[in-house]
């Protein structure tokens, strides 16, 4: 039976699934372990019945029958285009093991520290729209200006700069084109980050600035600069919420992918997808899973225009939508309760009475799926710390390690039962009700 992510893997590029230790595409030197090349010894390895290093990395990793069987209806339902990026990139950086030597200089200290002056302008462009512009043909810095309202010259230094951190290419005088990594800035690109880089650009930028008072305070910075929470401001500001549902909805899209190749929903009939947003993450779910039905429980306002985007998909007309609010109850009677990047919201106290609300609505026998990064123990450059430090700045949320969750979920009468790595940097932590 022809797999299409076997055939990726006998290609000339060999991509292969996502390792702490590995990436893919990029230079020759991107796709080797720590340890040394990639590829060496595989065939010996095979014939001696411990199988190759790429095999045992996956093996290690995932479990092959959710990743053959998704990949196999991916190629059926027309989705490879779409599951690309997330097999040739990273969705996130997990972690890297850097030399000593390499964070030993004044000047690397230097360029850390003004990391802002790359992300502010990527931010603007993504707010421009300038990849949208260039997504047919190379342009002009005049002919950007004036479809943008612009001034030219400065534009001119936007782009030369970005183009100097390979964001965009500069392909004349004055003229530039899409380089790979612009592509993501496309509003219709498979793995847009358009509206979450435009939403990190503007509410977490600006929050972020009061860092100082979070850590001197313990409190959440973004009440202090906003003068509302963070829910409160997003239900107050149609624009920041509809960037930021949008970007939570784009990043959503891609790690679903990641979570149906990594856990086997078989045996599960219903899910409530607790603060599920657009429903992104459990549209793509049911079109995996013909057999369950499911449900998105959120907000009214974000419901609402969640129904206006399901329209009538088939996958669609197996979801229910409910409004409410997790704090007070959750619906009642799932096999699964799924929580995606939701508990990661809240310090431990609001945590758990989410999680205490979802235990009294599971029925015997059913299991809670927490889509969460999980920090690392040992001293790692990984993106979940750096996340954790702006959940306390945006929310007073954290993200945790094992004993963490295993503490919040004892918190509320769960037990845990497995950590489910998956090829994003996030696991899907199951535990079931005591």
């Amino acid at each position: 039976m022809f797999m299409p992510g076997l055939a990726v893997l006998g290609s000339k590029r060999k991509y292969v699934f996502p390792h702490c230790d590995v990436c893919f595409g990029g230079s020759r030197a991107s796709r080797r372990s720590s340890t040394g090349g990639l590829w060496r010894n595989d065939r010996t390895r095979a014939r001696d019945g411990r199988g190759g290093r790429v095999i045992q990395m996956v093996a290690r990793r995932l479990s092959f029958w959710p990743i053959l069987r998704v990949l196999h209806r991916a190629q059926r339902m027309g989705l490879w285009a779409e599951m690309k990026p997330l097999l040739r990139d990273r969705l996130f950086p997990v972690k890297s093991a850097a030399t000593k030597e390499e964070y030993s200089s004044a000047a690397t200290l230097f360029r850390i520290a003004t990391g802002y002056w790359v992300s502010q302008a990527i931010y603007v462009a993504a707010k421009l729209g300038i990849a949208d512009l260039l997504k047919d043909r190379p342009q002009s810095c005049v002919a950007l200006a004036a479809a943008t309202g612009a001034d030219a010259p400065s534009l001119f230094r936007l782009m030369r700069a970005l183009a100097g951190v390979g964001i965009f290419s500069h392909v004349g005088a004055d003229c530039f084109a899409l380089s790979r990594l612009a592509e993501s800035l496309r509003t219709d690109a498979p793995a847009s980050l358009r509206a979450m880089v435009i939403t990190i650009g503007e509410i977490h930028y600006q929050a972020c600035g009061n860092l100082l008072d979070s850590v001197q305070t313990g409190s959440s910075a973004f009440d202090n600069v906003f003068g509302a929470s963070l829910f409160d401001y997003l239900r107050q500001n149609v624009d920041a919420a509809d960037a930021f549902n949008q970007g939570m909805a784009n990043v959503a899209s891609m790690l679903a992918y990641a979570v149906l190749m990594a856990y086997d929903f078989t045996g599960i009939s219903s899910i409530v997808d607790i603060g599920g947003g657009h429903g992104t993450l459990l549209e793509k779910i049911l079109q995996f899973n013909p057999e369950i039905r499911g449900t998105v429980f959120d907000t009214a306002s974000t419901i609402e225009r969640a129904k206006q985007q399901a329209g009538n998909n088939a996958w669609g007309r197996r979801c229910s939508y409910v409004t409410g609010d997790f704090f007070t109850s959750v619906p009642e009677g799932a096999d699964a309760y799924l929580l995606c990047s939701v508990i990661h919201d809240w310090d431990d106290d609001r945590a758990i009475a989410i999680l205490g609300n979802c235990h009294r609505a599971m029925p015997r026998n059913s299991k809670i799926l927490l889509v969460d990064m999980v920090v690392p123990d040992s001293n790692v450059n990984c993106f979940s710390k750096l996340l954790d430090l702006n959940m306390l700045v945006m929310n007073g949320g954290r993200e945790r390690t094992k004993a963490e969750f295993c503490a919040l979920l004892k918190g509320a009468n769960y037990k845990l039962t497995r950590i489910v790595p998956t090829m994003a940097p996030h696991s899907i932590i199951e535990a079931i009700a005591n």
